[in-house]
């Protein structure tokens, strides 16, 4: 791999379309392939929250203080989202089987150190190796699950799979995570990731034949400026949960990350072989997906942030029937995923994300009405239900707005950048949320201030109507 480092200098020809894509080995294998390749989605996914229930356990066991215990999860979601640009543009340029593999590999081992930490030291740092390596492998597998599928069907329905998995991982976790911690140790949820991932790569090395790469050039100023600068982004918005929007150190992250950005955008501007084609995010649907879906995102996690708490704090549930009261939004999820694609195909893509969002947008509204006397099937399911109907209905639709029409030389760039959207509207949703909720609360009480917190969430989730309506044009959408 050369390097480029952002010169104007540069002569040398754009990569053709005419690259050769992932295929597989054995074409009766295909489904295997895409079940072993799917399988590191989920786990990726899970790992992001299947420590969330244990981590009053794990604060004990490692001797974390009160505020230091909120690395664990922070310090996996920034480099995630911090190199997610990079780590989709490794596979366009070194082969996205290699990279996927690299990737996995990585995760695994660090899930390993993770399971294994003796002390909190040592856990935070594989967390964020862990992030390291999700972020490494996670944009290469929505390009190889769509490159090796058989036809367009086959494709839609990948897509719709890759959703679910992304989608569902989530909740999964925190069931995951509580079945592990209540009948064995936390620490298994980590180390459970040491076998699937040597499964996964075994399998995918056996089946996958790699694509040739482009044998392009990585500018190293696109790379610095647009990894400084999502870690500093992300990093805001941890910040600002944990100390309030108005501190300085929230303020000057956020500048910070701002300038990095715009530095971003001006190197990619002058470079031949960008990081990321900024002509790929300025087409009008794929634009408008990646905005709906963001604040869609960011409002679905506060809600896994949220409601998890609830349930323990209010409800009286044990971290094992806190992850299992999310099983009506796992299953509705994968349910309703699997019609997705026929649903794409007679009402259109962008009516979908439109009514997705709708869904998403009247679930927090019903949310608001929880209180101190709410029951968990009273008061919980059925809007839980509606917002996992609503998600079923955005997650797929809008993967397949921003992927379509994506060159092939550019496709890992495009779902790295997909993924880094995610993540960074997981964590302001989360800050958000946190910053209403506390501000309307009372010490020592966790219901004061929830009416609050979820109405903020329903204004997000009116603002990606409203992107979704206007940006895609619903009537026109019939893609």
């Amino acid at each position: 791999m050369s390097v480029y480092t952002g010169s104007d200098a540069d002569t040398s020809p754009a990569p053709t379309e005419h690259r050769r894509v992932p295929t597989v080995a054995v074409p009766r294998f295909v489904a295997l392939a895409t079940v072993a390749i799917l399988a590191t989605q989920l786990m990726l996914q899970l790992d992001a929250q299947v420590v969330t229930v244990a981590l009053p356990q794990l604060q004990q066991d490692l001797g974390f203080s009160p505020a230091g215990l909120s690395w664990v999860p922070n310090a996996y979601a920034l480099a995630f989202g911090g190199l997610m640009l990079l780590g989709g543009r490794l596979g366009d340029v070194l082969g996205r089987v290699r990279v996927f593999t690299i990737g996995t590999v990585l995760f695994a081992l660090a899930s390993l150190a993770a399971g294994l930490a003796p002390d909190a030291t040592i856990m935070v740092v594989a967390r964020v190796a862990q992030g390291v390596g999700a972020a490494i492998a996670a944009p290469s597998i929505l390009s190889l699950i769509t490159a090796i599928a058989r036809d367009e069907h086959a494709r839609s329905r990948n897509m719709a799979l890759f959703t679910a998995a992304s989608a569902v991982g989530s909740s999964f976790g925190l069931i995951v995570g509580g079945a592990l911690t209540a009948f064995f140790s936390w620490r298994w949820g980590l180390l459970i990731n040491l076998p699937i991932g040597a499964v996964v790569v075994l399998v995918v090395q056996w089946l996958v034949k790699e694509d040739r790469p482009t044998g392009g050039r990585v500018d190293v100023a696109g790379a610095i400026t647009a990894t400084l600068g999502s870690l500093a982004l992300v990093y805001g918005f941890v910040h600002a949960a944990e100390t309030g929007w108005a501190t300085a150190g929230t303020v000057v992250t956020f500048v910070l990350a701002l300038v990095l950005l715009t530095t971003f955008v001006a190197v990619e501007r002058r470079v031949r072989l960008p990081l990321l084609d900024l002509s790929l995010v300025r087409h009008r649907k794929r634009a408008t997906a990646l905005g709906a879906m963001g604040l869609t995102v960011g409002v679905h996690f506060s809600l896994l942030f949220t409601l998890v708490q609830f349930y323990q704090r209010e409800l009286g549930m044990s971290a094992l029937v806190a992850g299992l009261a999310f099983l009506p939004l796992t299953g509705t999820i994968l349910i309703v995923t699997q019609f997705v694609p026929a649903f794409v195909r007679r009402f259109g893509a962008g009516r979908l994300l439109v009514l997705g969002t709708a869904l998403v947008t009247i679930s927090f509204i019903w949310f608001a009405a929880l209180d101190d006397s709410s029951t968990y099937v009273g008061g919980v399911v059925a809007p839980l239900v509606l917002h996992s109907l609503g998600v079923a209905l955005v997650f797929t639709p809008g993967t397949m707005l921003i992927m379509e029409g994506v060159p092939a030389r550019h496709s890992g760039s495009m779902s790295g950048f997909l993924q880094m959207v995610q993540q960074v509207g997981g964590s302001l949703g989360i800050a958000v949320i946190v910053a209403v909720h506390t501000s309307g609360g009372e010490p020592g009480a966790f219901v004061p201030g929830l009416a609050g917190a979820f109405w903020t969430a329903a204004g997000l989730g009116t603002a990606a109507v409203l992107v979704a309506l206007f940006g895609l044009g619903a009537r026109r959408s019939r893609s």
